[in-house]
């Protein structure tokens, strides 16, 4: 059977460097970190004090009152997010078929706002004061559920859960359905909102935090040797992914296509990635295969690039593995260093950055990058942006469980 081509038309963020895409794109060129003291909760006692917040958010434009009320924080991110794009996209809901327009968005981890206050008041006032909006506040598949209400979608809806990949095996999933006839547009993506004293605890008793605590901004530096692990971020990103000639026929704007998936898994370890990096390896190579794209056709990849010490090295391998020689003169950066680790919505944001370095032919910085590692050696775009040729972009995600996604995009000619 022969794939239907699937299209970028729409792109929306809610990030630590702007509440949208304009303003995170400028942000990210510009190489500014959105890494600042922690402030959303009292984090005195937490050996981690710094994190990616998402500052000045207000959903009223798009929420009701009431929805704010019963709705985790990551859901009003991520629809707020997918309002930005389904608007940028242009599409007209009222004149589709609705049934034909599906949502697949995801959470790395899902309510954790509301999951510690209402067991905050199960302990104080019992089990009868727990909140009957409890469970569908909180809820990852209620991100999609609300997103479909509020936009008329009927299409397929539904979550994917896969840690830090969550974002990305979104859109992948949404493509595919595209592809075979399933749905003519999807609104897809990630959000997340974990930065609260048990998601910070949790990581930070993994050690996996970087507490580089007196210098916030500089804390995230991926491939550099004195990197200390990953920033907690929050945020959203939401794409509008259409069936080629159904956004041709409506004269809709083509950031990119999406050319290329691949997904594996390492099968090795929960947490820790395989150090061979076979798992990615391959990921990129169906990526490669799907987009039938040789390796020296592909111009610039988004990395993974999260800071931390076993992630940043396994990485550079699969590159290495992929790319032989060539990966030597692959520009690679990570817009991590600047917006922090956005957990479920990092594939997503990243997938967006992705399309919008291809619009605009220049690839963001890797900031922090002030000594790289030893076995870090490829170009990583050090601190400053660069204008160049961009037609091909790679975007890599990997999660905990050992899962891997790589997104290929290219310009559409």
């Amino acid at each position: 059977m022969t794939k239907r081509r699937v299209v970028v038309t729409g792109v929306g963020v809610i990030t630590p460097l702007g509440l949208n895409v304009d303003t995170m794109w400028k942000a990210l060129l510009n190489g500014k970190s959105g890494v600042t003291p922690i402030t959303c909760f009292d984090a005195s006692d937490s050996p981690v004090k710094i994190a990616a917040h998402v500052e000045n958010f207000d959903p009223t434009g798009v929420l009701e009152p009431k929805e704010i009320r019963k709705n985790d924080v990551f859901i009003q991110f991520g629809v707020v997010a997918a309002a930005q794009a389904i608007h940028d996209s242009g599409l007209n809901i009222e004149n589709e078929d609705a049934d034909r327009i599906g949502t697949i968005m995801g959470s790395g981890i899902g309510g954790l706002p509301v999951l510690q206050a209402s067991q905050a008041s199960l302990m104080q006032k019992g089990i009868s004061r727990v909140s009957p909006s409890f469970i569908p506040s909180s809820i990852i598949n209620m991100l999609p559920g609300l997103a479909s209400i509020k936009f008329g979608l009927k299409g397929p809806s539904f979550s994917i859960v896969s840690a830090c990949a969550t974002g990305a095996h979104s859109i992948a999933t949404a493509a595919r359905l595209i592809q075979v006839g399933d749905a003519d547009v999807m609104v897809t993506g990630g959000a997340e909102m974990a930065t609260t004293p048990l998601g910070v605890g949790g990581f930070a008793a993994a050690r996996a935090l970087s507490r580089r605590n007196d210098e916030p901004e500089k804390a995230s530096r991926p491939w550099d040797k004195d990197r200390d692990g990953f920033i907690m971020g929050d945020g959203a990103g939401m794409l509008v992914l259409e069936e080629y000639e159904h956004a041709k026929a409506r004269g809709a704007h083509i950031y990119a296509e999406l050319a290329g998936i691949g997904m594996s898994a390492d099968a090795y370890h929960i947490t820790a990635p395989d150090a061979a990096a076979d798992g990615s390896s391959r990921a990129i190579k169906h990526a490669l295969a799907s987009a039938k794209l040789n390796t020296n056709e592909l111009d610039y990849i988004n990395a993974h690039g999260t800071s931390t010490l076993a992630g940043d090295i396994v990485e550079v391998r699969a590159i290495k593995n992929v790319f032989g020689e060539q990966a030597y003169k692959l520009p690679v950066s990570s817009t991590k260093s600047m917006t922090g680790h956005m957990l479920g919505a990092a594939g997503a944001v990243e997938a967006v950055v992705s399309v919008l370095a291809i619009q605009d032919k220049v690839a963001p910085p890797t900031i922090n990058l002030d000594n790289p590692d030893d076995e870090c050696d490829l170009d990583f775009v050090p601190h400053v942006a660069r204008e160049m040729k961009i037609d091909t972009v790679l975007s890599n995600s990997l999660g905990f469980g050992g899962t891997n996604v790589a997104l290929l995009f290219k310009r559409i000619k």
